[in-house]
């Protein structure tokens, strides 16, 4: 009998086949083993499995439902597509999920203060707010383009109780945030923990978060039984570093039935610099401690990179997101910047649901796929945020 998938994969040294590991610096080495030794003692403790559920239950208002998109169906004319309402977790995303966990690991280490990067705000805004609830200090390192371009999340932060440094270097987007918060937590490391927003750095993170964000599918898994008396056909998510789309997956990885489809974001073309399609057009390399799929300059460096979406402007991925499609496990969809905008209106007036711009990008594939297939066939789109932090940004540069 086959070990199921996730029992095997990452191995004990972080990789899921080629991909991941640990490529950090010499004075890094001590604190990341650190966190791992950690997670690995308390994982399976009733103490932190209980205080997990309890906070999720009480305070994020887990779990989540499931929307029958009907009025959006009924305009593609195809398959059913359903919601996994992420939106309506507490802070308006998945995020959550996992930074409540991480705080409570950092409490479990006796550390005083977490430090992470954003890119549209959601990871800040959410660890901001674990932060305020487990009483700990909190630094957040985002773009100083991210910073203006969402500038609501920017507020929450700070509201919250968190300092917001602006990364002012190279393209001033969340690759840089993630150098910058390496760099302060380099820094620091006997009082401080480095909380990663994504399936992305050295190992443990990929797998711990990828752990923390499962809440999504062992949910969906149960709910969507009871809507349809089956697994979905289909599932979307967007794919930047990943967290969404490996939160939905996990559960249905062993599910061969269902095809799992992570969408990228084409921008606005095909040149380096007019995407973040790392999956599509990218190829092996190393970035910020883990080895992965990039997309890469002339010179081998991490390529310039766009998105109208600023969590998902990244020049790498998930491991673990680079090692499943290398499996031909997932499939890779791709997203405009214009019909993530499309989306976004198309999902707000007629469903009554705002959704965050990356999120818009799985809503846009899923009704391009709905089209294709017949009207018995199912799609559960993980909605991973909502649109608050994007109204003005989204009228400002695209006006009904």
């Amino acid at each position: 009998m086959r070990k199921p998938y996730l029992k095997s994969y990452p191995d004990k040294e972080g990789f899921f086949g080629e991909f991941g590991g640990s490529y950090i610096p010499e004075e890094l080495i001590k604190p990341f083993e650190e966190i791992k030794k950690a997670y690995e003692e308390i994982k399976s403790t009733p103490k932190f499995i209980e205080e997990l559920k309890h906070v999720r239950k009480h305070y994020q208002g887990r779990p989540t439902p499931i929307s029958f998109a009907r009025n959006l169906s009924n305009f593609c004319g195809g398959a059913k597509i359903y919601l996994k309402r992420e939106d309506l977790n507490h802070t308006g995303a998945h995020k959550l999920n996992h930074c409540m966990a991480e705080v409570i690991l950092a409490k479990h280490l006796g550390k005083k203060k977490v430090i992470a990067e954003t890119g549209a705000g959601q990871h800040g805004v959410a660890l901001a707010t674990a932060a305020a609830y487990f009483n700990l200090e909190c630094e957040i390192h985002m773009g100083e383009v991210d910073i203006k371009k969402e500038y609501p999340n920017v507020v929450r932060m700070k509201i919250l109780g968190a300092k917001v440094i602006p990364a002012t270097h190279g393209l001033k987007t969340l690759k840089e945030a993630v150098d910058s918060a390496f760099e302060a937590y380099l820094k620091d490391t006997d009082n401080s923990i480095y909380c990663i927003g994504s399936v992305v750095g050295p190992h443990p993170f990929p797998m711990m978060i990828r752990d923390f964000q499962s809440i999504i599918s062992i949910e969906a898994k149960e709910q969507f039984f009871e809507l349809e008396c089956k697994l979905p056909d289909n599932i979307v998510a967007c794919v930047g570093g990943g967290s969404n789309a490996i939160g939905i997956f996990s559960s249905f990885i062993d599910e061969e039935t269902v095809n799992l489809y992570g969408v990228e974001p084409m921008g606005k073309g095909e040149k380096i610099g007019e995407h973040s399609a790392s999956l599509t057009y990218g190829e092996e390399g190393i970035m910020h401690g883990f080895n992965s799929i990039m997309l890469k300059d002339e010179k081998g460096e991490p390529a310039a990179v766009h998105s109208v979406a600023s969590g998902i402007d990244y020049p790498s991925v998930g491991p673990e997101h680079a090692f499943l499609k290398t499996q031909n496990r997932t499939k890779v969809g791709l997203c405009t910047d214009k019909e993530a905008v499309d989306a976004f209106y198309k999902l707000s007036q007629m469903e009554g649901i705002i959704p965050a711009l990356e999120s818009a990008h799985a809503v846009a594939y899923a009704m391009k796929l709905a089209k294709t297939l017949p009207k018995d066939k199912t799609i559960l789109v993980n909605l991973s945020g909502r649109g608050d932090k994007d109204i003005d940004y989204v009228i400002q540069n695209y006006p009904l």
